[in-house]
Order: structure tokens, then C-alpha cells, then sequence
């Protein structure tokens, strides 16, 4: 799924796979669950986290078929 149509901070066409991640994130403490920090850094850490959610999708599917 690609989530460049969405307009910033919506949770447009996000899956549980990216609420998924969003929420073991949220349980990291410290700046490990926040890659990027500042202005715009939540849109930033939501474009890296579809790109991780992208390669294990793609990852999953390629094993299973």
C-alpha cells in the first residue's frame, strides 16, 4: 500500500501491519522509536515506516507465494 495520496497525519489507507509498528514505537522508550526528530518528523517516521511495512510485505509474500 502506498500512502503518498493521504493527506498528512491521516491514517488514510494505513493496515495493521503499519498501526502495528506505529504501536511498538510508541512502547520503545526513549528516541529508538523515534527515528527522526523536529518539524515534520511524524510525517518522516510514517514515509520510513511504510517502507519498512513495504519490504516485509514483499518479504512475506515472496516466501508464501
Amino acid at each position: 500500500m502506498n500512502n503518498q495520496g493521504a493527506p498528512a497525519g491521516g491514517n488514510n489507507n494505513r493496515d495493521y501491519l503499519d498501526k502495528a509498528l506505529d504501536a511498538v514505537e510508541k512502547k520503545i522508550p526513549g528516541k529508538a522509536g523515534q527515528r527522526f526528530q523536529g518539524p515534520g518528523a511524524s510525517d518522516k517516521n510514517r514515509a520510513m515506516n511504510e517502507k519498512i511495512t513495504d519490504f516485509l510485505r514483499k518479504q512475506f509474500e515472496k516466501m508464501t507465494g
